[in-house]
């Protein structure tokens, strides 16, 4: 059985900054590409970022494009997300992805990953 394990989220003013983590353990496994998603209060999970293992491409959504960066260690399964100049609206509950299915291409949608963590929750005050 795989785990994804998030840690680094917390209460932050507005123009802050986190850095999340997300490890992988349990059964071993070669992922494809990891990613992060988020999901706010009364909102749908939205994608915000993933990395291509194989490629080394970064992938991120439009509203987090140029604040936030993704990174990680395809060897280890671990994944970080730096956030930097947050906003109130990036406030909701951060989950780590992982697809270890190689011939999968997507890396946006929630249905391209079968292994998820828990979540860790980022709050944003104004």
């Amino acid at each position: 059985q795989v785990q994804l394990v998030e840690s680094g989220g917390g209460l932050v003013q507005t123009g802050g900054s986190l850095r999340l983590s997300c490890a992988a353990s349990g059964r071993t496994f070669s992922s494809r590409a990891m990613a992060w998603f988020r999901q706010a209060p009364g909102k749908e999970r939205e994608f915000v970022a993933a990395i291509s293992w194989s490629s080394g491409t970064q992938y991120y959504a439009d509203s987090v494009k140029g604040r936030f960066a993704i990174s990680g260690d395809n060897a280890k399964n671990t994944v970080y997300l730096q956030t930097n100049s947050l906003k109130p609206e990036d406030t909701g509950v951060y989950y780590c992805a992982a697809d270890p299915n190689p011939w999968r291409v997507g890396v946006r949608r929630s249905s391209d990953y079968p292994y998820w963590g828990q979540g860790t929750q980022v709050t944003v005050s104004s």
